[in-house]
């Protein structure tokens, strides 16, 4: 199954790490050769393989192998930045150079500048983020075609494929400042997917499923993958439109999850300091029920969005962001901080492994809950206006009946306003089954206006 020992994997990965290392170091000191009052560099180096099947055929085998630096410099408050994927010393002088040329020609922004050398992380925890998969691709192929074929299986109404694809990638990422900060540490990603397509003569539907981890033995099994492609296909056969009306949705929970990460983003410092969000004036009130809480676990092990420090290099921490259903904090790096009067909260690079306690209903129960209205389980187009928080998405469906479902639902448009719908959550599900970094059971808000026919 794999073409390299563990061991050997490990060493290449120390020995890459300690060179990406040195070349920070030297972007360092080549920037501080050039006057620089302050600077910081990143450095990264990744390698990964990904094969795509289609109808049993193979279509793609891509091995990438992908490195590559960056470095902005600081001459008091004027700010220039630079990259390549050239790591030769000669590039790296040139690297620098262009960043110093680049800040003589900017203005002085006074939060221009390093976070403060007391809020670097101390220490890099060890997170359990690398797990490398040496999959032959033989192997990786045979997976990928074994997907995709318990899709086809599962029901005779599966008449058509969009293919099922497996990727691995490995990577080393060092970050260091001239605050005496440097730290990196390795991680990989593995995922499997497919998507099919199920006609039953009157229609056909499309859907697909994926699962993505740090480490190859928390995937679900290839054939599990599939299945579950296949059976989201086939439960969407015969959907038909509804008469518009208001009524409780229920949001499933990998499209809750949706919800939460536009909460994440009308909390972000960089749209607070910009008045582009609309919870602007929301920071110590209540924008959740009681008993509702919002937190980020970035040192959660495996975890898909773990990382000890930000991008600012500043110490990373578990933390809430809405308390008991009040907003407690703005999610800040370094300069929307600085911009706010406020510290960074470890978060240039936004929020990390966001999480929601889970209820005490499973789905079953929640859809009692519902009764009589909408359980969504897809969403298309972008009709989300961050500014004033205005919510309309096309979507489809399940049309719900004392707590059971009746028929599909395609073809409406839920719409109403993010502060409404978070005002009004009535509960959160214990039925979190979908792969991410966002940890959360489905959604049931109080009232949405679906239109129709």
């Amino acid at each position: 199954m794999t073409d390299r020992h563990p061991a050997a994997i490990a060493d290449s990965q120390h020995a890459r790490l300690e060179r990406l290392q040195q070349t920070v170091d030297e972007l360092l000191g080549e920037a501080r050769r050039k006057g620089a009052s302050a600077a910081e560099a990143v450095v990264s180096n990744s390698t990964g393989l990904e094969v795509g099947i289609r109808l049993g055929e193979v279509e793609t085998v891509e091995h990438t192998r992908d490195h590559g630096l960056g470095i902005t410099v600081y001459f008091g408050h004027r700010k220039g930045s630079a990259s390549t994927s050239d790591l030769s010393p000669a590039a790296v002088r040139d690297a620098v150079a262009q960043a110093c040329t680049i800040a003589t020609h900017t203005q002085e922004d006074p939060c221009n500048g390093l976070a403060p050398a007391e809020l670097m992380a101390d220490a890099v925890p060890d997170l359990d983020l690398n797990h490398p998969w040496a999959i032959s691709v033989d192997d990786a192929i045979r997976l990928a075609i074994l997907c995709e074929e318990a899709a086809r299986a599962t029901d005779p109404r599966i008449t058509n494929s969009e293919g099922a694809s497996l990727t691995t990638h490995a990577g080393l990422q060092i970050y260091g400042n001239s605050n005496g900060f440097i730290g990196g540490y390795p991680s990989t990603r593995h995922s499997l997917s497919c998507a099919v397509v199920a006609d039953d003569g009157n229609g056909m539907q499309r859907d697909y499923w994926w699962s993505s981890a740090r480490a190859a033995e928390d995937l679900e099994a290839a054939a599990a993958v599939g299945r579950r492609a296949a059976e989201r296909a086939v439960v969407r056969l015969g959907g038909r439109s509804i008469a518009t009306c208001k009524v409780p949705v229920l949001y499933q929970a990998m499209l809750a999850a949706g919800l939460l990460r536009h909460l994440a983003a009308a909390i972000s410092g960089d749209n607070i300091y910009r008045k582009t969000s609309f919870l602007l004036e929301r920071l110590g009130k209540p924008i959740l029920p009681a008993g509702f809480t919002l937190r980020e676990e970035p040192h959660k092990p495996r975890g898909l969005a773990s990382a000890p420090f930000d991008s600012d290099g500043v110490a990373t921490r578990s933390q809430a962001f809405v308390d008991d259903g009040v907003l407690t904090r703005w999610s800040l790096g370094h300069y929307a901080a600085c911009r706010l009067g406020l510290q960074s909260t470890g978060n240039a690079g936004g929020l990390r492994n966001m999480q929601v306690p889970l209820g005490e209903h499973d789905r079953d129960a929640m859809l009692r809950l519902l009764g009589t209205g909408l359980y969504v389980t897809d969403l298309m187009g972008q009709g989300v206006n961050g500014v004033t928080g205005d919510y309309s998405r096309g979507a489809s469906g399940f049309w719900v009946e004392d707590g059971v479902i009746q028929y599909p639902v395609e073809e409406i448009t839920i719409a109403s306003n993010l502060k409404d719908m978070y005002a009004n959550l009535v509960a959160i599900g214990n039925d979190c089954d979908f792969p991410g970094s966002t940890t959360t059971g489905s959604w049931l808000i109080e009232e949405m206006t679906v239109a129709g026919d």
